[in-house]
């Protein structure tokens, strides 16, 4: 009896300990994260900051009866449709051919790692270059014959920034992928060998279920990535161009003009729309991964 209690008192200390040492996270993800979150929701179901009268679901109501935010939404969705898996899949074949036995190898990884070094700002301007109306490309389109475009203000001008989100981010998701592929066991790609599996075999059968953690971190990590492409889109346009008018450029506009019911609002349906992407990717990765975890 008497070592039961000495143990639970031990396990009570360590309790406290660990809550001494974790309060100071804990205060300041409640300070700047969950308390402002509740702000937000409490302004989300309120008629006016100066009434303060609850209305419940009638900000949401409006919002999506409001013709900008649907706009937004759709472009948003595009845009991400077509950004997070190229930056998944691209990112995993370059780190796939890093790992193979390749020339200029140092110069082919220093190429796709230069963006995390440069400032976004000169990011932008090296794509204003290339895609204004009178850039480098509608150079060598004219001299090839074709006719010139508007990159940044046509039906190409998401593609232009589709270009921008993955050589921005590339290289970082490549790191990630090739710290994922040096934890694989040798021995099963040496078995793997030894038994005659194709080289696709080794990669679906082996390389891809050890990499499933890593394909989850690097689908959110973008994913997260593609509705802050605001910033980038803002310093390439300087206004907000339908092709382009994402929901920072909807959430943005709503802060201006002080709507804070509809800023409140559309930032909850946001944060739902992200924890449920990022469930259903869970459940798909737990799925792919669990012969692996086991």
């Amino acid at each position: 009896m008497e070592k039961n209690r000495i143990k639970k008192r031990e396990k009570r200390k360590d309790l406290a300990r660990s809550l001494c040492f974790l309060s100071p996270s804990l205060l300041g993800v409640g300070v700047f994260f969950v308390l402002p979150f509740c702000v937000v929701l409490y302004y989300s179901m309120i008629d006016s900051v100066a009434t303060h009268n609850f209305v419940f679901l009638d900000n949401f109501i409006a919002l999506f009866q409001n013709s900008a935010f649907l706009e937004a939404s759709k472009n948003t969705l595009h845009f991400s449709v077509l950004a997070v898996p190229l930056a998944v899949i691209l990112s995993l074949v370059l780190a796939l051919m890093l790992e193979a036995r390749i020339p200029l190898k140092s110069q082919f990884r220093t190429f796709f790692l230069s963006p995390m070094m440069v400032p976004v700002a000169s990011v932008v301007l090296i794509w204003q270059v290339l895609f204004s109306n009178k850039g480098t490309v509608n150079e060598l389109v004219t001299l090839l014959g074709g006719q010139p475009h508007d990159w940044l203000v046509s039906n190409y001008a998401v593609y232009v920034v589709v270009l921008l989100f993955l050589w921005k981010n590339l290289g970082y998701n490549m790191i990630l992928f090739m710290a994922g592929l040096s934890n694989i066991p040798k021995e099963l790609l040496e078995v793997a060998d030894v038994e005659g599996a194709s080289e696709w075999y080794k990669f679906f059968a082996i390389k891809l279920r050890y990499l499933s953690p890593t394909v989850l971190f690097v689908t959110i990590l973008s994913l997260i990535n593609s509705f802050k492409i605001f910033r980038e889109i803002y310093l390439l346009t300087e206004d907000y161009p339908p092709e382009l008018y994402m929901l920072q450029h909807f959430m943005n506009g709503t802060f201006r003009h002080l709507d804070y019911q509809k800023l409140s609002a559309a930032a909850i349906v946001l944060a739902l729309v992200m924890v449920i992407l990022i469930l259903a990717l869970f459940v798909i990765e737990n799925w792919f991964g669990k012969d692996v975890e086991g």
